[in-house]
């Protein structure tokens, strides 16, 4: 195998660890958004189910229009 083979290689294997490393901050970022977005839907689905709770229990028959 050539020198300049030889090189070549190694240079397309640093090149390709490199975006190994890149992808992989990328991926670990997403993950921490990600872990973030679900904690604050969590969150908003608890707030929802405790103002359903909170309003007063409706009657079906008042909610219907006049015309019923």
């Amino acid at each position: 195998m050539s020198e300049a083979r030889l090189v070549e290689i190694e240079s397309k294997l640093a090149y390709q660890e490199h975006l190994v490393l890149e992808l992989n901050d990328v991926v670990t970022r997403q993950q921490a958004m990600l872990s973030v977005l679900e904690e604050r839907c969590d969150l908003l689905l608890e707030r929802i189910r405790a103002l359903g709770e909170a309003l007063p229990a409706s009657d079906p028959a008042a909610d219907k229009p006049p015309h019923y």
